[in-house]
């Protein structure tokens, strides 16, 4: 892996550990507490200008009752990983809200195609 997709791959964790701070509505201060670390630790992490390690990342998937492939899932670029993630966030919907959803993503594809 070259150092572009390290960089990458650091922001699209600490985009995915950001979210799920947010949806566990606790802030990095508290986080930080939970983890014996100070605040900057946590802010770095959410900035991608640290990887966690695996430890720290169970670590953190236990805070925000997630699993740990989830936070990775969620930064993942494979196709699979992110059908997966895609299929998570339509399960509690609607049919109804699934499929406009879908026409969405579907006319969006279209238009990024053309560009």
């Amino acid at each position: 892996m070259n150092k572009t997709e390290q960089k990458n791959l650091a922001g699209n964790i600490g985009r995915a550990i950001a979210k799920q701070r947010v949806r566990s509505q606790l802030t990095q201060e508290e986080v930080a507490e939970r983890l014996g670390v100070g605040n900057e630790a946590v802010s770095r992490i959410e900035r991608g200008r640290v990887i966690p390690n695996i430890i720290r990342l169970i670590e953190l998937a236990e805070i925000f009752d997630c699993e740990a492939a989830e936070l990775l899932g969620q930064a993942s670029c494979n196709i699979d990983d992110q059908t997966s993630r895609m299929k998570q966030l339509l399960a509690p919907l609607t049919p109804k809200d699934r499929i406009l959803i879908l026409d969405i993503i579907e006319n969006l594809t279209i238009r990024l195609q053309q560009n």
